[in-house]
């Protein structure tokens, strides 16, 4: 009988782990985490009013609610307080590391450290009460702001900062979030692309989404959409339906909306200008199709007032103390899945999701990744079974100091935020922080 760890408990690893039971009828899997709550980006970087998408976690639930499936929670693998990636492997006969891309890309600007500017990252972690988030006065004194990226997480953050606080009262995001927004006093947000709307990476129904929101108007510059010199008939589906709704905004009248977004492309920020000591202003360049699918540079200028800028221009992995990791892509090396040690694959050590392709593809692409890191370790299994490996990880985990959350942790927490919800006179309301979570959760 296999005994394995999948490190992560986000799609990609409850994906692994459901892959594993339903093709080996004996194989025990433990899935770990650092946070004493389950479901990785699915809790902690969905946008709280998408509901649907959120919904996912009753899918991954019944993953981890499997006979042959145990949650640990509160298990920090790797650096100085966490469980060495040799000792893991050590206490099973396999591990699958499913640790995602925990930072984000840098704009590598001068300005960026400027208290005002944040990644996409900190602020979606925030506004969704992941406990490592900071309340650091995202919304404090912002008239306007800059989002910098065309991507689905730029268009999140664009809507979370232009919703009306009464729209997002339904949803479950931590109540110091919710007085934030409520009190803001943003008026004006830019969401900005170096390149053309054809090569922006947002879904259309994201898009319209902005089209939607009460009191705003979206205003999109007629002039950016005529420097794209791509035609629509050669453009895939998503593109084509993106430059219709933005074209369709770009001739609207002018409305009386007290709030606005506007979508600006061809701008590359180049600096940060200050302003008492915070971000006051962007600096773009305007650029211009280079011919080959980039866009270079033209000279030209322009400034954007912003007290809040954010940076949505990607993901990045990073490395876990004890593992091979390739600075260049930001992933583990790996073949179908098996970690490669010094052009070797490593036996019994396996990744999957973003740490092994890299911060590509939506939730649904982890299941073929995590399939094929499974198809792998299966196909290893006759050389793994340990006969050292413990038949319980469990009291070696309590043995380095490491108490791990188990189901019924999880499940206390989530009793919790329902009754903080009814206390509020809201539906759930998150926990967040890692005192109050540690406390309800090992009060179970």
């Amino acid at each position: 009988m296999l005994r394995v760890a999948v490190v992560g408990s986000g799609p990609s690893g409850c994906y692994a782990a459901q892959q594993l039971v339903q093709q080996d009828p004996e194989v025990r899997v433990d899935v770990l985490d650092r946070l004493p709550c389950p479901y990785g980006l699915v809790r902690y970087g969905v946008a709280p009013d998408h509901e649907k998408i959120k919904s996912l976690q009753a899918s991954l639930r019944t993953v981890l609610e499997h006979e042959r499936v145990r949650f640990l929670g509160g298990v920090r693998v790797g650096g100085s307080d966490g469980v060495p990636v040799k000792v893991l492997r050590g206490l099973y006969d396999a591990v699958v590391y499913c640790v995602g891309a925990a930072t984000d890309r840098r704009l590598g600007i001068p300005g960026e450290e400027l208290p005002g500017c944040w990644s996409a990252t900190e602020f979606v972690a925030w506004y969704s009460a992941h406990p490592d988030a900071a309340d650091t006065g995202f919304l404090r004194d912002v008239r306007s702001a800059v989002v910098i990226g065309a991507g689905n997480v730029a268009v999140d953050v664009t809507r979370m900062l232009m919703r009306d606080a009464a729209e997002l009262r339904p949803t479950d995001m931590p109540q110091g979030a919710l007085d934030a927004l409520a009190a803001s006093g943003i008026g004006e947000v830019r969401m900005v692309a170096r390149r053309g709307p054809a090569q922006a990476r947002f879904t259309t129904k994201e898009l319209r989404e902005l089209g939607t929101l009460p009191g705003t108007q979206v205003v999109v510059e007629p002039g950016d959409l005529a420097l794209d010199p791509v035609g629509p008939e050669t453009l895939p589906a998503v593109q084509r339906r993106n430059l219709e709704v933005l074209r369709a905004w770009a001739e609207q009248p002018p409305s009386q909306a007290g709030r606005h977004i506007r979508l600006r492309f061809f701008l590359r920020p180049v600096e940060l200008l200050a302003d008492g000591g915070r971000v006051g202003a962007v600096r773009f360049e305007r650029t211009a199709p280079d011919g080959r699918g980039g866009v270079t540079g033209t000279g030209r200028y322009e400034e954007m007032p912003a007290q809040l800028v954010l940076r949505s221009v990607g993901y990045r992995g990073v490395p876990l103390e004890g593992l091979p990791f390739d600075e260049s892509s930001g992933t583990v090396p790996h073949t179908a899945g098996r970690v490669v040690r010094d052009g070797v694959a490593a036996p019994g050590e396996y990744v999957a999701g973003w740490i092994k392709r890299g911060p590509s593809g939506v939730i649904g692409t982890n299941r073929p990744c995590a399939k094929e890191t499974v198809a792998s370790l299966l196909a290893d299994a006759p050389g793994l079974a340990r006969s050292d490996a413990p038949e319980d990880a469990v009291p070696a985990l309590l043995a380095a100091g490491i108490e791990p959350v188990a189901w019924d942790g999880w499940l206390a927490i989530e009793r919790a935020e329902t009754e903080l919800g009814a206390r509020l006179g809201r539906g759930v309301v998150k926990l967040a922080d890692w005192d109050t979570l540690l406390a309800v959760a090992r009060s179970s």
